[in-house]
C-alpha cells in the first residue's frame, strides 16, 4: 500500500465513504444505479492507468491496486462493473491503429464507459465467437457467455478468432444493433446488481476502423495466462473490509488482529510478485498466494457471518453479502490453471483449519494450525 496517499487514492477512499459503501446494501438487491456510474466517471480513476498525454493519470501499479481495494471492499458490484473498463483503455494505450485517436481520450477522461466481451477467447481451441472478413470489415458469429455492464456501458471491446486462428478484438457500441441481441439479466448468487447478460451475435459487422487489436492467438494467450495467476486486489479489499465488521464487537478483537495480520503479510507477498519484472516466472509461487489470499477472504467473511449470528442471514447484512461476493471473487476471471491450482490445495489435508496466533500455516496455499 502506498504510505502517502496518491491523489487518485483520496478520490477512492472519498468515493467509497459519501457514494458506494452508504448504497452498497441497496445496490446489491436492485442494481448499480447510473447515478455511481456517473460518480465514478467524475472521480478520475477510469484513467488511473491511461497515458497522461490522452487525459490519464498513468499512476503507478501500487496506486491502481490500492483504488481497485477501496472500491471493490466498498461495493463490489460497482467495483465490477468499472473494472472492466481497464482492459479497452490498456489496450487501446498499446495499439496503433487509427481506433486509438477516436477512443483514448474520451475513455481516459471517463467521457465514456467500456466493458469486455474477450473471457470467451480462453475457451480456445473451441471457438465461442468466429470471426470472418466480409464487406471490407468484420463479421462476429457466436456467443458471449458473459458481459458486464449492459444498459451502463456506453461501448465495448468484443472479441473474437478469425479462421487464420488470429484474436481480433474491436469497439462497437454497447446496445442492441443488428447481429446482437443481449439476454435477459442474469440472477446470480452475487453481483446481479452488475447486470451481467450474455450475447448472441449473429452477423454483428464492424469496420476496420473499429478493430483495436489482431495478433496470433497464442502470442495473445502468452501475454493473458500469466495475469490471472496473480492474486486480485479486490479480494483484498473484500477481506479488508469483513475483518472491518470484526472490530467493534470484544469477542472477535481477537480474530480481527490475526486475520488483518495476515492480510497484510499476504498483501506484501502477492504485490511484490504482481511487480516482478517477467511476468511468466514465479507462476508456482504466485497461485499459491493467490489460493492462499482465497483462504483469507473466505476466513475473513466466515468470521464476520459468525460475528454477526442470525442478523447475517438478513439480506441488508454487510456480512452475508461480504461472503456472497467473495464466493464470486472465487471463479471471477478463472482459468483452467487457477481453477486446478485451487482445487489441489483443497483437496489436501492442511486445507481445513484455524488461524493460529501468528496466521501460521501447516501446508502451503491454504490457513492452519
Amino acid at each position: 500500500m502506498t504510505t502517502a496517499p496518491h491523489p487518485l487514492v483520496t478520490r477512492a477512499r472519498r468515493l467509497a465513504a459519501e457514494v458506494l459503501a452508504p448504497r452498497a446494501a441497496r445496490v446489491d438487491q436492485e442494481g448499480v444505479p447510473a447515478s455511481s456510474v456517473e460518480a465514478v466517471k467524475r472521480s478520475g480513476l477510469l484513467g488511473v492507468s491511461a497515458p497522461v498525454e490522452y487525459g490519464g493519470s498513468a499512476a503507478p501499479p501500487a496506486v491502481v491496486r490500492e483504488t481497485a481495494e477501496i472500491l471493490a471492499g466498498a461495493c463490489c458490484s460497482t467495483w465490477f462493473v468499472q473494472t472492466q473498463h481497464h482492459t479497452p483503455v490498456m489496450t487501446l494505450a498499446k495499439s496503433e491503429l487509427p481506433v486509438r485517436e477516436r477512443l483514448l481520450g474520451p475513455l481516459a477522461r471517463g467521457e465514456l464507459l467500456s466493458g469486455v466481451a474477450y473471457a470467451q477467447l480462453r475457451a480456445h481451441p473451441r471457438i465461442p465467437v468466429r470471426v470472418t472478413r466480409e464487406r471490407g470489415g468484420w463479421r462476429f458469429d457466436g456467443t458471449v457467455p458473459w458481459y458486464t455492464g449492459w444498459g451502463l456501458n456506453d461501448v465495448m471491446l468484443l472479441a473474437g478468432v478469425t479462421d487464420a486462428d488470429e484474436a481480433l478484438f474491436a469497439f462497437t457500441e454497447a446496445r442492441e444493433q443488428p447481429g446482437l441481441r443481449p439476454s435477459p439479466p442474469m440472477r446470480l448468487a452475487a453481483l446481479t446488481a452488475s447486470r451481467t447478460v450474455s450475447l448472441e451475435l449473429d452477423g454483428l459487422w464492424l469496420p476496420d476502423e473499429a478493430v483495436a487489436l489482431r495478433a496470433p492467438y497464442e502470442a495473445w494467450a502468452a501475454t493473458d495466462r500469466p495475469r490471472n495467476t496473480n492474486a486480485s486486489p479486490a479480494v483484498f479489499g473484500i477481506a479488508s473490509t469483513a475483518i472491518g465488521l470484526l472490530d467493534g464487537d470484544p469477542v472477535a478483537r481477537e480474530t480481527a488482529r490475526v486475520l488483518r495480520s495476515r492480510l497484510d503479510e499476504l498483501r506484501r507477498q502477492a504485490y511484490a510478485l504482481a511487480d516482478h519484472p517477467v511476468p511468466t516466472e514465479r507462476i508456482e509461487e504466485r497461485l499459491v498466494c493467490k489460493t492462499r489470499a482465497y483462504d483469507l477472504m473466505r476466513a475473513a467473511t466466515t468470521a464476520a457471518v459468525v460475528a454477526g449470528g442470525g442478523r447475517s442471514m438478513d439480506l441488508g447484512s454487510p456480512a452475508q453479502r461480504l461472503a456472497r461476493e467473495g464466493m464470486f471473487l472465487l471463479v471471477q476471471g478463472q482459468t483452467a490453471e487457477v481453477r486446478t491450482a485451487h482445487l489441489g490445495t483443497l483437496g489436501s489435508l492442511g486445507t481445513v483449519g484455524t488461524v493460529g496466533p501468528r496466521g501460521s500455516r501447516g501446508s502451503r496455499g491454504s490457513l492452519s494450525s
